[in-house]
């Protein structure tokens, strides 16, 4: 059986690369995560909390939501996948491109998938037009704000306008929010409050990309249905949120001045970025998140590796062909070198 390598961060076989494939907190892991994780592994002889309560305390208090609406996971991948096998759905739509999580977890319960295609000639974006993909024997939508890889936001109001007719049609929605802590506005994006409204919508969450910490698999879920957590509960491991991972996550929770240092570096850096590829010549789309997704020669993700920098191809997202990149928004020098990386690799095929 061979792996497909589907992903960013594949530093496993490149190694002593400037990585930009991965969109995690340039700002990398705080230093109270490294030490909860390091102090927790004096408890490594004994199995998890089961029930989690710390960790769920703890969340519940940073979303400001009812301990009962939470549920954690390995990671937000664990959360998709237990998503789908609690509620078995027939027919999903997914917007493409998007996170290949969702096709897989579907197909994984042999549902069918309707595509929607975002098109290049709208900026990949949303429009008014998705509202009639979304009929009645629908038992999932599948929805990413912001976008990945895009990182482009869904307009608020069509937002709306897709919840209502997705409860109407008591069609589930899995909202993937995992991204909007490094929009400049995330509380304008979040559904979070609105969820006693709609009994049918599960917004997923991650501490992955937040708090750099993708080697401790943490994710967690928010919905005011206890029905759909309990399926979800049923169908998800025992101690699937290891010892390390717990104690790093409710240590991560009190980083409330590193998320904000960290978005604000991620603005001043994301327009700097957008600016520098455009002047070397590149698409550049409209992001909104941590990284940047622009089109270049087909070839410039083996030019940059030949300079020891590593950036993500998207050829592999459904609907999108050669020549599309995502890179993650760095640090102000390591966001320098790419920037020198690529205009040099973009010249040397002219």
């Amino acid at each position: 059986m061979s792996i497909k390598l589907v992903h960013g961060g594949d530093v496993y076989r490149h190694p002593n690369v400037l990585d930009f494939s991965t969109n995690t907190n340039p700002l990398g892991t705080p230093d109270s995560v490294m030490e909860a994780a390091a102090r927790s592994m004096q408890n490594i002889s004994r199995y998890p909390d089961v029930l989690e309560e710390k960790l769920i305390h703890r969340l519940a208090q940073y979303e400001q939501v009812p301990e009962e609406w939470l549920i954690c996971g390995n990671g937000a991948a664990e959360l998709i996948f237990s998503f789908v096998l609690a509620n078995e759905p027939e027919k999903a739509l997914i917007a493409a491109p998007t996170f290949a999580e969702y096709a897989q977890a579907v197909e994984s319960v042999n549902c069918r998938i309707q595509w929607y295609e975002m098109t290049e000639g709208q900026d990949f974006r949303l429009t008014e037009e998705y509202l009639d993909a979304l009929t009645p024997d629908l038992d999932l939508v599948c929805l990413c704000n912001p976008n990945n890889p895009t990182g482009i936001t869904i307009d608020p109001a069509l937002l709306t306008e897709i919840l209502e007719r997705c409860r109407e049609n008591r069609t589930y929605v899995l909202l993937d929010e995992c991204f909007q802590d490094f929009l400049d506005e995330p509380e304008k994006f979040s559904r979070k409050k609105e969820l006693p409204d709609y009994p049918n919508l599960f917004i997923l969450k991650a501490f992955t990309k937040r708090y750099a910490m993708p080697g401790l698999r943490l994710g967690y879920g928010i919905c005011a249905n206890e029905k759909i957590l309990d399926r979800m509960h049923r169908v998800v491991q025992p101690w699937n949120v290891s010892v390390p991972a717990q104690a790093a996550g409710a240590a991560a929770l009190d980083e409330e001045e590193y998320v904000r240092w960290s978005r604000k570096l991620v603005r001043e850096e994301r327009n700097f970025l957008k600016e520098g590829l455009k002047k070397a010549g590149f698409r550049v789309f409209d992001s909104e998140a941590n990284y940047i997704f622009f089109k270049g020669p087909e070839d410039l993700k083996e030019r940059a590796l030949e300079r020891n920098v590593l950036i993500r191809s998207c050829s592999n997202y459904h609907g999108l062909a050669e020549g599309y990149f995502r890179v993650a928004v760095r640090t102000h020098p390591e966001n320098e070198k790419l920037l020198e990386v690529l205009s040099e690799a973009a010249r040397s095929r002219q």
